[in-house]
Protein backbone atom coordinates (compact mmCIF):
# COMPACT_ATOMS: atom_id res chain seq x y z
CA UNK A 1 0.00 0.00 0.00
CA UNK A 2 1.10 3.43 -1.04
CA UNK A 3 0.66 6.79 0.93
CA UNK A 4 -0.63 9.86 -1.05
CA UNK A 5 0.83 12.90 -0.44
CA UNK A 6 -2.38 15.17 -2.12
CA UNK A 7 -5.86 15.09 -1.67
CA UNK A 8 -7.77 12.42 -4.40
CA UNK A 9 -8.88 15.50 -5.83
CA UNK A 10 -5.81 17.29 -6.29
CA UNK A 11 -2.87 16.61 -8.46
CA UNK A 12 -3.39 15.15 -11.75
CA UNK A 13 -7.13 16.84 -12.44
CA UNK A 14 -5.21 20.54 -11.93
CA UNK A 15 -6.04 21.17 -8.17
CA UNK A 16 -9.01 21.47 -5.36
CA UNK A 17 -11.97 21.68 -7.64
CA UNK A 18 -14.37 24.53 -6.89
CA UNK A 19 -18.07 24.47 -7.59
CA UNK A 20 -20.17 27.47 -8.02
CA UNK A 21 -23.71 28.70 -9.55
CA UNK A 22 -23.84 30.10 -12.72
CA UNK A 23 -26.17 33.79 -12.87
CA UNK A 24 -28.74 33.73 -15.14
CA UNK A 25 -26.61 35.05 -17.93
CA UNK A 26 -24.27 32.52 -17.53
CA UNK A 27 -27.12 30.42 -18.08
CA UNK A 28 -28.90 32.13 -21.15
CA UNK A 29 -24.78 32.05 -22.86
CA UNK A 30 -24.40 28.87 -22.42
CA UNK A 31 -27.60 27.79 -23.94
CA UNK A 32 -27.42 30.43 -26.92
CA UNK A 33 -23.89 29.12 -27.34
CA UNK A 34 -24.89 25.76 -28.41
CA UNK A 35 -27.48 23.66 -30.04
CA UNK A 36 -27.37 20.54 -29.18
CA UNK A 37 -29.26 19.29 -25.59
CA UNK A 38 -30.82 16.24 -23.65
CA UNK A 39 -34.29 16.96 -23.18
CA UNK A 40 -35.90 14.09 -20.42
CA UNK A 41 -39.82 13.74 -20.11
CA UNK A 42 -42.72 11.59 -18.81
CA UNK A 43 -43.46 8.54 -21.21
CA UNK A 44 -46.20 5.66 -19.76
CA UNK A 45 -44.24 4.09 -16.31
CA UNK A 46 -41.05 6.28 -17.15
CA UNK A 47 -38.91 9.05 -17.75
CA UNK A 48 -37.10 9.19 -21.15
CA UNK A 49 -34.20 11.35 -22.28
CA UNK A 50 -33.17 11.59 -25.68
CA UNK A 51 -30.61 14.31 -27.67
CA UNK A 52 -32.28 16.79 -29.62
CA UNK A 53 -31.23 19.73 -31.74
CA UNK A 54 -32.50 23.53 -30.51
CA UNK A 55 -31.83 26.83 -29.92
CA UNK A 56 -32.29 29.20 -27.42
CA UNK A 57 -33.87 33.24 -27.38
CA UNK A 58 -35.82 34.97 -24.65
CA UNK A 59 -36.96 32.51 -22.22
CA UNK A 60 -37.56 29.55 -25.25
CA UNK A 61 -35.89 26.91 -26.31
CA UNK A 62 -37.10 26.18 -30.02
CA UNK A 63 -36.56 23.06 -32.25
CA UNK A 64 -38.23 20.54 -34.82
CA UNK A 65 -39.16 16.91 -34.38
CA UNK A 66 -40.14 14.32 -36.14
CA UNK A 67 -44.06 13.44 -35.58
CA UNK A 68 -44.49 9.94 -33.33
CA UNK A 69 -43.85 8.81 -29.37
CA UNK A 70 -42.27 12.11 -27.70
CA UNK A 71 -45.00 13.81 -29.40
CA UNK A 72 -47.76 11.69 -28.60
CA UNK A 73 -46.19 11.68 -24.59
CA UNK A 74 -45.37 14.89 -24.57
CA UNK A 75 -48.95 15.98 -25.73
CA UNK A 76 -50.28 14.49 -22.45
CA UNK A 77 -47.54 15.37 -20.27
CA UNK A 78 -45.72 18.93 -21.16
CA UNK A 79 -43.24 18.95 -18.30
CA UNK A 80 -39.58 18.77 -19.07
CA UNK A 81 -36.20 19.01 -18.02
CA UNK A 82 -33.51 19.80 -20.40
CA UNK A 83 -29.83 20.08 -19.73
CA UNK A 84 -26.98 21.25 -21.61
CA UNK A 85 -23.37 20.96 -20.86
CA UNK A 86 -19.84 22.00 -21.69
CA UNK A 87 -17.01 19.67 -20.87
CA UNK A 88 -13.24 20.10 -20.49
CA UNK A 89 -12.57 17.44 -18.20
CA UNK A 90 -14.01 16.35 -14.95
CA UNK A 91 -13.41 18.84 -12.78
CA UNK A 92 -13.84 21.45 -15.46
CA UNK A 93 -17.35 21.98 -16.74
CA UNK A 94 -20.59 24.08 -16.83
CA UNK A 95 -23.88 22.75 -16.75
CA UNK A 96 -27.43 24.00 -17.56
CA UNK A 97 -30.77 22.70 -16.23
CA UNK A 98 -34.06 24.21 -17.18
CA UNK A 99 -37.58 22.65 -16.42
CA UNK A 100 -40.35 23.82 -18.76
CA UNK A 101 -43.32 23.21 -20.72
CA UNK A 102 -43.28 21.86 -24.13
CA UNK A 103 -45.59 23.22 -26.66
CA UNK A 104 -46.23 22.37 -30.08
CA UNK A 105 -45.87 25.22 -32.32
CA UNK A 106 -47.55 25.85 -35.83
CA UNK A 107 -48.59 29.37 -37.71
CA UNK A 108 -52.27 29.17 -37.40
CA UNK A 109 -54.34 29.96 -33.73
CA UNK A 110 -53.85 33.43 -32.16
CA UNK A 111 -51.75 36.35 -32.62
CA UNK A 112 -49.31 35.12 -30.04
CA UNK A 113 -49.34 31.55 -31.61
CA UNK A 114 -48.42 32.93 -34.77
CA UNK A 115 -46.13 35.31 -33.95
CA UNK A 116 -44.10 32.64 -31.34
CA UNK A 117 -44.28 29.58 -34.65
CA UNK A 118 -42.38 32.91 -36.80
CA UNK A 119 -40.03 33.09 -34.56
CA UNK A 120 -39.10 30.02 -34.03
CA UNK A 121 -38.69 29.67 -37.51
CA UNK A 122 -36.35 32.89 -37.76
CA UNK A 123 -34.03 31.47 -34.82
CA UNK A 124 -34.04 27.60 -36.17
CA UNK A 125 -33.13 29.07 -39.87
CA UNK A 126 -30.34 31.25 -38.22
CA UNK A 127 -28.77 28.29 -37.49
CA UNK A 128 -29.86 26.33 -40.36
CA UNK A 129 -30.47 28.15 -43.64
CA UNK A 130 -31.22 25.13 -45.46
CA UNK A 131 -34.04 24.04 -43.01
CA UNK A 132 -37.43 23.70 -45.02
CA UNK A 133 -35.49 23.77 -48.56
CA UNK A 134 -34.40 20.89 -50.96
CA UNK A 135 -31.17 21.20 -48.86
CA UNK A 136 -32.37 20.19 -45.56
CA UNK A 137 -30.78 17.92 -43.91
CA UNK A 138 -33.67 16.62 -42.08
CA UNK A 139 -36.85 17.41 -43.84
CA UNK A 140 -38.92 14.83 -41.86
CA UNK A 141 -38.48 16.87 -38.64
CA UNK A 142 -41.91 18.68 -39.79
CA UNK A 143 -43.11 19.46 -36.38
CA UNK A 144 -42.04 22.69 -34.62
CA UNK A 145 -41.57 23.09 -30.97
CA UNK A 146 -41.12 25.38 -27.92
CA UNK A 147 -40.44 24.69 -24.36
CA UNK A 148 -40.74 27.56 -22.05
CA UNK A 149 -38.53 28.04 -19.72
CA UNK A 150 -40.03 28.48 -16.24
CA UNK A 151 -37.31 27.45 -14.35
CA UNK A 152 -33.19 27.68 -15.08
CA UNK A 153 -29.75 26.67 -12.95
CA UNK A 154 -26.61 26.57 -13.75
CA UNK A 155 -23.38 24.75 -12.02
CA UNK A 156 -19.98 25.41 -12.83
CA UNK A 157 -16.68 23.23 -12.02
CA UNK A 158 -12.97 24.32 -12.07
CA UNK A 159 -10.03 22.37 -11.20
CA UNK A 160 -7.32 24.85 -12.18
CA UNK A 161 -8.20 26.71 -8.74
CA UNK A 162 -5.36 27.32 -6.06
CA UNK A 163 -4.95 27.87 -3.05
CA UNK A 164 -5.55 31.65 -2.35
CA UNK A 165 -7.58 32.01 -5.59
Amino acid sequence: MTSRSTPPSSGALGGDPRFTDLTPDECERLLARNHVGRIAFSHSNRVDIEPIGYVYEKGWLFGRTSPGTKLMALGHRPWVAFEIDEVRGPLDWESVVVHGSFRLLEPGGSEYDADLFARAIAMLRAVDPAMGTPQDAVPFRTAVYGVHVDEMTGRRARSDVREGS
